[in-house]
């Protein structure tokens, strides 16, 4: 009994990892194939607002004189930017189990509410493995959009509600001083 392989002793080897996956999928920012779950997807949508309203910002002040370049660097900042939206929306999709196909459908708002808050299959599916967990820059990037439209609603609300009751508050003071 010289040879290793002898070993009655030895745990058995055996190549099962095919069998048992663990890991996730990887991260391709540019390509349609994987899948990113929820928080990641507005995160990327986040990020994608923001670098497109810098760039067609500094872009505009920049070409002032010429207001067709300004069109046509706004219309590719644009065409950028709706390209990297299908590209995520394929990926959220892909996490949901569902085919790219479906990302058609993201004209209709309710549908782009529907991929925020429905959740992404468990573990493998026909898309290929999980997205990797989310560090603390997508949670916090994830959230920004969320927190930014529910203060910008509440404003939106709030302000005019509080011009009226200013106007009344000083309409009764008017009043209660000509008495």
């Amino acid at each position: 009994m010289t040879e290793q392989t002898m070993n009655q002793y030895a745990p058995p080897r055996a190549h099962v990892a095919d069998l048992h996956t663990d890991g996730v999928g990887e991260l391709k920012l540019f390509s349609a194939q994987g899948r990113i779950g929820r928080l990641r997807y507005l995160a990327y949508a986040t990020v994608a607002s923001l670098v497109h309203g810098m760039v067609s910002g500094v872009l505009t002040v920049a070409l002032i004189s010429s207001t067709t370049a300004v069109t046509a660097v706004s219309l590719l900042a644009l065409a950028v930017l709706l390209w990297f939206s299908v590209i995520t929306g394929i990926k959220r999709c892909h996490d949901m189990g569902i085919s790219g196909w479906w990302t058609l459908t993201s004209i209709i708002p309710v549908i782009v509410f529907a991929w925020i808050f429905w959740p992404g299959s468990r573990g493998a599916n026909r898309f290929g493995p999980p997205p990797p967990p989310n560090n603390w820059g997508v949670r916090i990037l994830g959230l920004i959009l969320p927190v930014v439209c529910f203060v910008g609603i509440l404003a939106a609300v709030a302000i005019p509600q509080y011009k009226v009751y200013t106007d009344k508050a000083k309409a009764r003071a008017a009043q209660e001083a000509a008495r």
